[in-house]
């Protein structure tokens, strides 16, 4: 009578895992702004292109809101801080 051994073998699997912290600059509307400002601060700001920075405002106007860049914290501070010091309400969340 024969006998044989079985084996098992653990084989270990290295997983990438990148944690991107994705978050979106929300712009949002208001009674005082003009449509151009609007548009000339994200072409400067989020460096839009004309076409993209007017549909923006188009959509800030319309829905109250818009989310226009996304990124990580720390990529959208300075152009958050940069709409807010044109007089632009505009939130990381």
């Amino acid at each position: 009578m024969k006998f044989t051994t079985a084996y098992e073998e653990e084989v270990e699997v290295l997983e990438v895992v990148v944690d991107v912290d994705e978050r979106d600059l929300m712009v949002y509307n208001d009674d005082y702004n003009t449509f151009d400002h609007v548009t000339n601060t994200l072409v400067r700001v989020c460096k839009h292109d004309l076409q993209q920075a007017e549909q923006c405002t188009w959509l800030i106007h319309y829905k109250g809101k818009c989310s226009v860049k996304k990124g990580s914290y720390e990529d959208l501070k300075p152009m958050r801080d940069g709409i807010r010091e044109a007089g632009i309400d505009a939130k990381i969340i």
